[in-house]
């Protein structure tokens, strides 16, 4: 009998849902002020050159939304807003102290996938859009903001409007358990508190924030006795559901591990089956967040988890070339990024390796072999020898020795073992040696 969990369906699209290129008008609408800023101090600024304070942030310095206002025939605190969402939905990238045009930016006329992923963006970023009103409790207002996939959820499975006081009896009853898992409400019957306490203040104020601010962003539209989904806040919902169905079926269970040990429960897995244990994993995080601890992990010493990072951000795709692209300058990824950046622009792989310099192309046989060498069999690592650039074995070992990985020994230890040819192991020991001791 088949004993593994079963499957779950990811939910249908919404009845009635646009097709995506109408969806991405739609979005393209709702980001257009912000695209435009964004484009306005690409051409302008350069961002980060001028105008943006070393902040950390790259807010907008005052004179440079004056001018922004004057040269747009906008108000400065309008060219704010635009500058703030372009942020969030990743039309600008901030890098430190520096802002610069995202790949969303550069994609958006061409690419409906582009726009539709950066207003994802900015609808996970609601809460930021439109601050949360003086005088709550931040515990309050982070209850809230955990609560509303509930409601969201609740939205789109009816289909229509829903009246605003059903809506804040949903919301009551989910912080209610949020605060029965933190075990903050004791079992049992309890004394009538004396006074209220700062986390029992009526939420409907809290509701009504938070609605106005989705509706800010384009997920729905309300009134004081209703709210409804719009198409494009009924669509992303629902890709939402759909990530959390997809990391939930999971094939090696590893959703919830680090990115490391994530990686090293996909290197016995075949690449299709692989390729869906990253799509799950990085469907259950934040996209950024992913990306960084992907990158962590590449930095680190196991040569095969290097190789699985990189395989796991072609996953990813467009969102990750920011950061690929600014670990160029580290030699232990350079080679990686290189590849995945000439993939990513549409080199065919089995071409990519050909915008390796010589020495780059030795340094990432001599990691490759480093994989092989601690993690697969011994006749893997004699055939790696014939993925070397080089024309003969003395010519690679001379660059080997050269190039200053710093696993050439062990590897060059255990391809002598491995190699069934008595003179080519000896010399491989030999050059093992040299490069051990400092020798030529």
């Amino acid at each position: 009998m088949d004993q593994r969990r079963p499957r779950r369906h990811a939910p249908r699209p919404p009845e009635g849902t646009p097709a995506p290129s109408e969806l991405a008008q739609t979005a393209r609408s709702q980001l257009a002020g912000a695209a435009r800023v964004a484009r306005w101090a690409d051409a302008a600024l350069r961002p980060g050159r001028a105008g943006t304070p070393a902040d950390g942030k790259a807010t907008l310095s005052d004179a440079t939304a004056e001018r922004a206002a004057a040269e747009l025939g906008l108000s400065p605190a309008q060219i704010r807003a635009d500058w703030d969402t372009a942020r969030l939905a990743g039309l600008v990238e901030v890098h430190g102290d520096t802002a610069r045009p995202g790949w969303r930016l550069r994609a958006w006329n061409r690419d409906d996938s582009a726009v539709l992923r950066g207003w994802v963006a900015l609808f996970d970023a609601w809460s930021l859009a439109h601050p949360e009103p003086a005088g709550h409790e931040p515990a309050a207002v982070a209850e809230v903001v955990s609560a509303m996939p509930q409601v969201l959820s609740f939205l789109q499975l009816s289909a229509g409007p829903v009246p605003v006081a059903q809506l804040l009896d949903l919301l009551e009853q989910r912080v209610t358990e949020l605060r029965t898992e933190r075990c903050e409400i004791p079992y049992g019957p309890q004394p009538e508190p004396a006074e209220p306490r700062p986390g029992d203040a009526p939420l409907a104020p809290l509701l009504d924030w938070a609605l106005h601010a989705l509706a800010s962003v384009g997920a729905l539209t309300c009134d004081t006795a209703h709210a409804t989904l719009t198409p494009l806040g009924s669509w992303a919902v629902w890709v939402k559901l759909e990530q959390i169905c997809v990391a939930a079926q999971s094939p090696a269970g590893n959703i919830e591990a680090s990115a490391e040990d994530m990686l090293r429960g996909c290197a016995q897995l075949r690449p299709n089956a692989a390729r869906a244990e990253y799509r799950a994993w990085l469907a259950a995080r934040p996209v950024g967040s992913a990306v960084t601890e992907l990158l962590a992990a590449a930095r680190g010493e196991d040569a095969l988890l290097r190789g699985l990072a990189f395989e796991a951000l072609r996953v990813v795709g467009a969102p990750a070339e920011p950061e690929v692209r600014a670990v160029l300058d580290e030699p232990t990824l350079r080679p990686y990024a290189l590849l995945w950046l000439a993939e990513h622009d549409g080199t065919d792989p089995e071409d990519a390796y050909e915008i390796l310099t010589r020495e780059e192309a030795t340094w990432l046989w001599v990691d490759t072999a480093a994989a092989v060498a601690d993690h697969g069999e011994a006749p893997m690592l004699v055939r790696h020898l014939e993925s070397a650039v080089q024309p003969t074995v003395p010519a690679l070992l001379d660059e080997v020795r050269a190039v200053g990985h710093p696993r050439t020994v062990q590897v060059l230890v255990a391809l002598a073992a491995a190699h069934p040819d008595p003179a080519l192991a000896k010399a491989v020991r030999r050059a093992a040696f040299q490069v051990h001791t400092g020798g030529s």
